[in-house]
Formats: structure tokens, sequence, C-alpha cells
């Protein structure tokens, strides 16, 4: 038995704790018919102590003097809506848990009004499960459901207000107990009210704070910005990403993609940063009409056990549309109105054509104070990719070829960040400041974990696979980025078994994940037909290995430092077993690539460029076919017009790149040639760029000459 003065302590601290949750706020429940509001409402109120309001019961009924069946009789739905709205008018409360009613959030001077004093919480419940309940409890019309409307139809209707309206959502998939969400909701209210539940961390610093750098409180907002921690390393969450239940994931199997990244990305992003209104403006404007394909990433059944998730389907043809048709917005959103940005680019190829393209959407303010300068091997990327980084130019968005490789490219912009001599001279001298988009940047991570999860989610949709069952990845690698967001999206609850690391001859990858040995010593890059693998040095692996060292930040350092000092490291075995458990690797020649691109045509009439079929030939040799594996299919094969030529067995193939489209296009190919690639190879200039040396003050100057030309 507790003795007196500790058990009054603890009733105090948990009386202290359940009113400064919520102060003079009140907690707003909001959903259709049959989500649970009132009795989630009581059993929240109870555990606050706090007043429960039931809107129907103790607002309507009493207002009126009648029922809410015998108001709706009375007067019908539009009017009803409209009564339903003034009592809400003239309604007030503060430190009190309210349950609106389903059709509450019809009314938009009423909500505005709630809004004001309370923290608006939609309970998300699927339509099957609230088709369910409702009638089991025998109601088959609801509010505003007109004749030969359906309840499905009204319901779905709906969630349109409801989207609108709610600062938080809770998820209540399948058979979720109602004390079970009061607790989700609790938790969801106490994330809203925290910011600083999550924060951000360099993977180069220690717990203790005392190694490479102090351990500073950064937001997502900031590692936006930034792109780069001070001390050379990379942003990460501190307390990691969040972890969906299956309930959670099963809720979202019947949902648009749109929706699921919603979903995903409100739980990543925390509201302070980018409220769920804002959020879901910047995903409806990068998912909506600029991609072809409805589905946005849909999947494909290949062969056999093998299935495609295709990626290509954005205004430039690669998976980088994914993420760079979103963060300009959010990177716009986030940033300061005092300050002009520019934000510096590496690319192997698909990376420069998508981030011109994607900054180049903002709208005409953002586009005056944020431009974007794209650095890319002159020599190292396919004709296309180069016409269509070129053809991506606009008023705010530039490509500099260097005469270099990617590698160097990527290693000069680190360099630059780092220098806090010349960042500094650019803010006073010029009001600019720097900015990163390549997959360093944390927002660049986030929407890519989205489609691995959303292609899991339509297998279990096609009967596939039942959820809960495994399968493998197998992904085209480079720079890590695309293959870490699918071992998030694993961490996060999708049950990925193994992530197959596909590397084509520059191998250093698959060498190290076999090894544990990673050994730039004497390696020279090798031009390939995959040049979006043509990568030694892989940034975001630096983000994985701070995760299996236990987010040990010293660890990470000592790897890094003798990366750079001796050219090469070695993971401990414990290090190197953790990774073994994730990944597997192979490689593969360009003679099997272009051979595994004519195999795959010829039986069933489908192309894969060039990196998926580097993909297609390592999940041949190494998947054990116990489960589906999904290929990322991470470009169209439109961009590497050329090799596909040849691997078809095309005798003449003519230099012109839109030529090479149109011959590529007579043989009806599936998929068909992309779009987008033939409006911007249409246009005319695309041979305007600047050429520089690979030298650092020659960047540099680059760099200021954009400035000077741009914000001044």
């Amino acid at each position: 038995m507790l003795s007196r003065p500790i058990a009054f302590a603890q009733i105090w601290k948990s009386w202290f704790s359940s009113h400064s949750l919520i102060g003079n706020k009140n907690i707003i429940l909001m959903g259709p018919p049959g989500a649970g509001k009132t009795t989630v409402g009581r059993i929240v109120g109870q555990k606050l102590a706090c007043p429960v309001i039931d809107i129907d019961d103790d607002v309507l009924e009493t207002t009126w003097n009648m029922s809410v069946s015998e108001k709706l009789q009375d007067v019908g739905n539009e009017q009803f809506l409209e009564e339903e709205g003034k009592a809400l008018l003239n309604f007030s409360a503060s430190g009190s848990v309210i349950s609106l009613t389903g059709s509450n959030p019809m009314h938009s001077a009423g909500m505005q009004h709630m809004k004001k004093n309370g923290i608006l919480v939609y309970l998300d419940v699927p339509a099957t499960v609230i088709m369910s309940r409702l009638q089991s409890v025998k109601v088959d019309r609801i509010v505003g459901q007109s004749p030969g409307t359906s309840l499905k139809d009204i319901l779905q209707f709906r969630r349109q207000f409801y989207k609108r309206w709610y600062d938080i959502r809770v998820l209540c998939g399948g058979d979720i107990a109602a004390e079970d969400v009061a607790e989700k909701v609790l938790d969801a209210v106490k994330r809203y009210q925290n910011s600083e539940m999550e924060t951000f961390t360099s993977t180069r610093s220690s717990r203790s704070g005392k190694s490479v750098g102090k351990r500073s409180h950064k937001y997502f907002s900031d590692v936006v910005i930034e792109g780069l921690a001070p001390d050379g390393g990379l942003f990460v969450p501190e307390k990691g990403l969040p972890k969906f239940t299956a309930g959670e994931w099963q809720s979202l199997i019947e949902v648009t993609y749109i929706e699921r990244a919603q979903v995903m990305l409100e739980r990543c992003i925390h509201p302070v940063d980018i409220p769920a209104s804002n959020l879901a403006k910047i995903i409806g404007t990068a998912y909506g009409e600029n991609f072809t394909c409805s589905k946005v990433a849909p999947v494909r059944h290949l062969a056999g056990n093998q299935f495609l998730l295709e990626l290509f389907h954005g205004p430039t043809a690669s998976f980088k549309d994914f993420a760079l048709q979103m963060v300009p917005h959010i990177f716009a959103y986030c940033i300061p109105r005092s300050c002009n940005y520019l934000v510096l680019v590496a690319t192997s190829g698909d990376t420069g054509s998508a981030v011109l393209d994607g900054f180049s959407r903002l709208d005409g303010t953002d586009r005056q104070r944020i431009a974007v300068l794209n650095f890319f091997p002159e020599d190292g990327v396919s004709p296309i990719q180069k016409s269509q980084m070129i053809g991506c130019q606009k008023e705010n968005a530039w490509s500099i070829g260097v005469k270099s490789d990617f590698d160097f490219c990527q290693t000069a912009i680190k360099q630059i960040f780092t220098n806090s001599d010349y960042t500094g001279f650019l803010t006073v001298e010029y009001g600019t400041a720097l900015a990163a988009a390549n997959s360093i940047n944390w927002a660049r991570l986030l929407p890519q974990i989205v489609y691995h999860a959303s292609a899991y989610l339509d297998l279990v949709h096609q009967g596939i696979v039942s959820f809960g069952s495994p399968v493998d990845v197998c992904i085209p690698t480079g720079n890590f980025g695309n293959i870490l967001a699918a071992l998030y999206a694993k961490m996060m609850g999708i049950p990925i078994r193994k992530c197959i690391c596909a590397s084509n001859e520059n191998n250093v990858l698959t060498d190290f994940i076999r090894t544990g040995v990673y050994d730039l010593r004497g390696r020279k890059l090798i031009p390939t037909f995959s040049p979006a693998v043509d990568i030694l040095k892989s940034s975001n692996l630096e983000r994985y290995l701070y995760l299996i060292a236990n987010e040990d930040g010293q660890v990470v350092t000592q790897l890094y430092n003798q990366l750079e000092n001796q050219g090469h490291f070695q993971l401990q075995k414990d290090l190197l077993d953790k990774l073994q458990q994730d990944l597997v690797a192979g490689w593969c020649s360009e003679e099997d690539c272009l051979a595994a691109i004519h195999s795959v045509y010829s039986t069933t009439g489908y192309i894969l460029d060039t990196h998926t079929a580097v993909a297609k030939v390592v999940a041949d040799r190494l998947q054990d076919r116990t489960c589906p594996v999904i290929i990322s299919s991470t470009a169209h094969y439109s961009k590497f017009a050329p090799a596909i030529l040849r691997a078809l067995r095309i005798a003449e193939i003519n230099q012109n790149p839109l030529s090479q489209l149109h011959l590529l296009s007579s043989y009806s190919p599936l998929p068909p040639v992309h779009w987008g690639l033939l409006d911007t190879l249409k246009k005319k200039g695309n041979e305007d760029h600047q050429v520089c040396a690979a030298d650092m003050s020659m960047l540099m100057s680059h760099i200021e000459a954009l400035i000077q030309n741009h914000f001044m």
C-alpha cells in the first residue's frame, strides 16, 4: 500500500499532467457516424478528469428541445446542417472533451468557431468498418444523404470535410477497442502539444554530446533548410521513425497513394513544422496532375514471383520525382521569408532534371527567392539525360556540366557546405544561404519510404500476399537512399524480409555487404549503361551504419574519418552480422544487363530500363523464390534509348535523342514512350549550358555569378 504522501504526490502529478495536456483548450473529436466519438470522448474525459460534452445530446437536443432525428425530419437535410452550424456558433467551452456530430464538419463557420479554442482530432476509421457498424445498429441513412445516394457514397463525400479541419489524425483500423483509441488520442495530443519530442541529430554526434559536435536540438524545418549537419554528418531523427501497428497498415490497404502518403508523412513531420492541412496541399500538388498514372506508383506483375514497382510516371521519368515534386514545396514552406536561398545539387543523371523541374514549378513569389544550381558530370550521363537537364532549365533553375565524375560533384558540394567562411560570406555579401536537395537532405528520403510501403499494401490489396506475409525488395543502388528508404519502411512495420542491393560494375557496395570492407583504394569509376548506379561513395550508407551501430556517432565518425584519410574501412563482426540480417547484394555486368532487357522484351513485350535490368539480373540470382520480390523500376527506358536499342538488337541508331524515342515508339512497347521526355526534347535551345573544370574555385565562382544574376 502506498504511503499517504507518496499517494498524494502521484495523484497531484496525474492531475497536473492531465491539466497541462489541454489547459483551457478543448479536445474535439471528429469523424463519421459510427467512428466511436462519444464512447472515446467519455474515456478520454475520465482519464483527464475533465468535462465531457456530446454535441448531439448536450447541445443540439437541449437547444432544440427535440431529438436530432425529429429535427432532421422537421426541417430537411440542408436546413438541418444550417441549424446545426448555428448551434455550434452559439456554443463555447474550455478544458473539455467534445464529441462532434458526423455532420458538424460540413458547416464552415461553425468549425472555424470550434477550431479557435480546440485541438481537432479526426478518428479515421475505414469505410468498410463504418458500414459494418452502422448496419449492425440498423442505420441505413445519415444527414445529407439524398434519395439515390448510397451510404458508402455519402461517407466518402464527407471525408473531404474531415480532412479540411483536423489538426491530428488517429487511425482506427480493424476491431480496435475504444479504450485503445482513447490512449491513441491522448498520445497524439501529447505529441501535438510537444514538438520537442521530435528533434534531429547528426550521424556523427555522440550520445554524450562530447564527440565530433555537441548535440543541439534541430527540428524538421531546420534539417530541411540546412541539409548537411555542421559536423559533416547527416541528420536523423533522435527517436527514430514512428512504427505503425498491423491494424493501422491494414486501414491503408483500400485507400489511394496520396492518402497513404498523407497518413505516413503526418506521423513523420510534426504539425508545428507543417500542419496537416498544409501538408495535404503539398502532397496533392506533388502527386496530382504531375503524374501520368492515377495510381502514382503502380505495382505490375512481371513473371513468376517478381513484381515491378513502377517509379517513372512523374514528369521527368524517374523515381527522383517522388521526392522532388514535393521537397521544393516543403522547402518553400519551411524557410524564413527574410533570406534568399540557393539550392545546390549534384547528380549522376536523374536527380538533376527532377530537381530542376520540381523547383521551377514553385509559384512566382517563391521562384524569386529560391533558385537551384545543378552540377552533373559532363561526360557521365546519357545523352537524353543531359538534354533533359538542359531542357528543364528555367528562370530559377540552371545546370552546369563538370569535367569529372559524380563523386567529385557530390564531394565538392559537401565541402562547400562545411566551409563556414564561404557560406558566411554569401550570407553577408549577398543575403543568400545555401541549401541541399540531394538525398543527403532528410526531406528527400521521407517520400521514398511511402512508395515502398505502398507497394506492399498494393500486393495485399491484389491478393498476392496476406498482410504480415513477407516480401523481398530488390533495388538498383548507387547513393543508398532508395534502399535505405525500404529499410526505413521495414522499421515502420512493413514486413520486408531482405533488401537486395543491386550494383553494376561499380560494385563497391556488393563487396562491402558481402565482406564488411568498404574499400575505395585503386577503384576507378566505370561509366556504364546504368549511370545512376555509377557511384563509389554512397552517402546515405552513413545513416544505415548509424542505425546498426546503435546510434553511436563516434563509431560512424571513426569509420568515415578512416575512409577519408585511408580510402577504406572495415566493420566489426557484430555490425556486419546486423547488416547481413537486412541486406544481401549482387552485381550485374553490362552484357547481362542488355541480355536481360532483350529477354524480358522477347517474352513479355515489356521494356526494362538499364537500372531495372541490373536489379532483375541480381534478383534472379539471389532471391530464393519463397516469397514475392518487388523490383524497383527506378527510371523509364526512354531515358536510355541508345542502350535499349542496342539491347533490342536494332542495328541503325540515329544519334539524335528525339529520333531514338520515335524509333522506340514505333515498336508499340510496354509501357509507352514517356510523354514528358518527348515534350522536353522537342523544346529548342537544349544545347545551351555552361561547362566548368573539376576545380573547387571554379564551382564557387559559378555559384557567386548565379546569385548575382538571380537575386541582386
